[in-house]
């Protein structure tokens, strides 16, 4: 499940429950649908109802960043300590900030 807001110039998209095959592509589609309609340019990916992600969520990562408006940024906050391992490991912090909110 995605809950998208905006706040303060930024677009934030809350992350519940699992980030695997079957549940990428409707995180996907919601994020970029509400986004092309925000304001704003950066996106902040909230992990903190994120219980399990696999490369699935490496790939909703890059996409989103591939998506950014001009001069728009990255940011993925509150991911629990398994999670933030797999993104280290992956190099995900070349494109995106990890960081608490």
């Amino acid at each position: 499940m995605v809950n998208t807001k905006e706040l303060e110039n930024k677009f934030i998209a809350e992350i519940t429950g699992d980030i695997d095959n079957h549940s990428a592509a409707f995180i996907r589609k919601n994020i970029d649908d509400e986004y092309s309609k925000a304001n704003a340019n950066d996106i902040i990916l909230d992990f903190k109802g994120v219980t399990f992600m696999d490369s699935s969520g490496i790939g909703l990562i890059m996409g989103r960043y591939k998506n950014l408006k001009p001069n728009g940024k990255i940011y993925i906050s509150n991911v629990n300590s398994d999670i933030k391992r797999i993104l280290k490991i992956s190099g995900i912090q070349k494109i995106a900030t990890l960081e608490e909110i």
